[in-house]
């Protein structure tokens, strides 16, 4: 009887096995069918990406001027405000500047006041003139009613002399005064003559004085546009913060020669941060401005920010590229292109936002309804 019930038990094992094969194989099935319908259900209503950053506006600290550096006023990471001090530079070249420029003002300013007075001297000069010329004139008038009697009474004695009418001395001091008032005539023209000529050399000499103020006055122009561009650099030599927010790694040491437009290191601005998401151009058919968004970031993954999709590039990544691919020439391959999508943030008063830096890491799950 023990040789019969051996076999049975051995009948027994393989059904019990493959019993629990069949049910853990069911279960299986059931679970990936439910994830897959689940996934599949879930991507025709989202768009996800892992090629997706943080960003935030970084600004930054470029010296206008060139200059030894005499004092560093932060350290790495620090945070500071916008306007605080942050390097000051040797300013002694930008004061002797400034020096030099409010003399030649100073010396411009004395030219203008040369100017202006000879300019009221050439104006009193031909007014002066313009009265000689006047009384010269009426002088001329005199003259002429002068001139005019005594040659009526030559006339009158140049007929009476004929029949010894008078004395030939009386003749001779009538053609006498004649000659006299003529002569006296001609000396009063040449007088207006040369009181015209004078007239109008001073009014050239008063032109050319007031074209010489106008001269001195550009030139003060000039000279206290030089005083306000020395002003300016001096006030360059204090480099400030842009903006409020927190300073990167410091480039710089005292005693260093900066060259203007130097780089030397940024401010990362206290300015909400935003999402730069590159999704392939095959996501982007039923993505449009606006839908809600989750964001994880991997630095805090148990955290969820919602955000909005708020704009979309005008090209593609690999057209801002520093070498853009050129299909016009070799080969062609086609390659999937991705498109960077800008995505702000929604909640302003998440704590969580401060803490997010440029460069990390996020993962983005756009909802297409």
């Amino acid at each position: 009887m023990e040789t019969r019930q051996a076999p049975a038990t051995e009948e027994a094992a393989p059904k019990k096995t493959n019993r629990r094969f069949i049910i853990i194989l069911g279960l299986l099935i059931l679970v990936g069918g439910t994830w897959g319908f689940n996934k599949y259900n879930h991507g025709q209503h989202h768009e996800e990406t892992d090629d997706a950053q943080v960003d935030a506006n970084i600004s930054p600290v470029i010296p206008r001027i060139s200059g030894y550096v005499t004092e560093i006023r932060v350290k790495d990471n620090q945070p500071v405000k916008k306007g605080d001090t942050l390097i000051v530079l040797d300013n002694r070249d930008q004061l002797i500047r400034l020096e030099q420029a409010k003399a030649a003002l100073a010396g411009s300013q004395g030219s203008l006041q040369f100017a202006n007075a000879t300019t009221t001297a050439s104006q009193a000069s031909g007014i002066t003139y313009e009265a000689n010329v006047a009384i010269v004139n009426a002088q001329i008038e005199q003259a002429k009613v002068n001139v005019w009697r005594t040659s009526q009474d030559f006339a009158r004695y140049e007929n009476l002399i004929k029949d010894h009418s008078i004395t030939q001395q009386e003749f001779e001091q009538a053609s006498a005064a004649k000659q006299t008032a003529e002569r006296q005539l001609a000396v009063l023209q040449a007088q207006k003559d040369a009181a015209e000529r004078q007239y109008k050399a001073a009014g050239k000499q008063t032109r050319a004085t007031s074209e010489q103020s106008s001269v001195a006055n550009a030139n003060i122009k000039a000279r206290q546009a030089d005083i306000d561009n020395a002003k300016l650099n001096l006030s360059y030599t204090v480099i400030t913060s842009p903006a409020n927010g927190h300073v990167s790694k410091v480039n710089a040491q005292v005693g260093q020669y900066l060259q203007a437009g130097q780089s030397l290191f940024s401010i990362i601005t206290n300015d909400a941060p935003w999402v730069v998401a590159n999704f392939k151009e095959t996501q982007l058919t039923k993505m449009k401005l606006g839908q809600v968004v989750k964001v994880h970031v991997d630095a805090f993954p148990d955290h969820e920010f919602e955000a909005r999709v708020a704009s979309f590039s005008p090209a593609t990544g690999a057209r801002f590229a520093l070498l853009p691919p050129d299909n016009a020439s070799g080969n062609f391959v086609k390659v999937v292109q991705r498109l960077p999508v800008r995505i702000e943030f929604t909640q302003a008063n998440d704590q969580r936002l401060a803490q997010l830096r440029p460069g990390m890491n996020v993962f983005v799950d756009v909802e297409l309804n």
